[in-house]
């Protein structure tokens, strides 16, 4: 029974992921930034693009891609190298793995991989306008996913794998289908301390990576369970969230006391190889 709750449970989670980023994907990266959340909700909701990183010096970025949904630039840490097979988890519009595309070049091959329709449809339009043959995306589940055995020599995500579920699983596929020696570079959000309740239970947290997010040393571990080795975080930084956001889920006193204590949510960018 408990293992079939569980079941229940993350897939409510993953439906309420899929809602949410096909609803955002039909806005543009400005729009994203001038309502609340990301999307037609009403504001005091979770804001999608306040992790975001400015991506518009990187080569290979286009505006088109740039929904301002991620947390970090994986690809500055992820010695993609030409040639290199490349395989973006949670692609949304395309804008990591069009980075990603001008690192590998012609020889290399980037793989797109989500599981919202409106996303892929978005990336698929501005694959049209690139022209790149040698990008593609798919869809499929991050803790299923539709690959052989040692396919890619790259992983990338960004601001992803915190909306899984099963993390364990996650990492473990991305193991599978790493080729031997093969590598990942991501970011993503963890926590220091713990949320307060509202925070955890609430949907629109969750679908903004906050109330997913684990402990950072338990993600790091893991990680390690998952089969990597040489694990480093290469970059991270504190994510602050606004007191209007956070207002909307907690009374004055409670704000006070969250902001005066010592949880934090910090942006992480983890290399690691199998």
């Amino acid at each position: 029974m408990e293992i079939k709750n569980l079941s229940l449970m993350n897939e409510r989670l993953k439906n309420i992921v899929q809602s949410k980023y096909n609803e955002i994907a039909l806005q543009s990266k400005e729009q994203n930034e001038s309502s609340c959340c990301g999307s037609t909700c009403g504001c005091g909701d979770m804001d999608y693009t306040i992790m975001s990183d400015d991506y518009s010096g990187l080569k290979g970025y286009n505006k088109d891609a740039d929904l301002g949904l991620g947390c970090g630039l994986p690809t500055e840490h992820a010695e993609i190298s030409e040639g290199d097979t490349v395989i973006d988890l949670g692609s949304g519009a395309g804008n990591d793995a069009f980075v990603a595309r001008s690192i590998v070049g012609e020889s290399g091959k980037v793989l797109g991989l989500d599981f919202a329709d409106a996303m892929l449809q978005k990336a698929n339009a501005n694959l049209v306008k690139l022209g790149y043959t040698n990008v593609e995306f798919v869809k499929g589940d991050v803790e299923e996913m539709p690959f052989e055995n040692d396919l890619a020599d790259v992983f990338i995500s960004n601001c992803v794998l915190n909306l899984v579920p099963d993390k364990e699983k996650a990492f473990g596929e991305m193991c599978r289908v790493l080729k031997p020696g093969g590598h990942f570079c991501v970011s993503d959000i963890v926590l220091s301390g713990n949320l307060p309740g509202a925070l955890v239970k609430d949907a629109e947290m969750y679908a903004g990576c906050v109330s997913g997010a684990m402990q950072k040393d338990e993600y790091l571990g893991v990680i390690e369970k998952a089969g990597f080795k040489s694990i480093q975080i290469r970059k991270e930084k504190e994510i602050n969230l606004p007191d209007e956001i956070l207002s909307k889920y907690l009374s004055e006193s409670e704000l006070n006391e969250f902001k005066s204590g010592d949880t934090g949510i910090y942006s992480i960018t983890v290399f690691a190889v199998k």
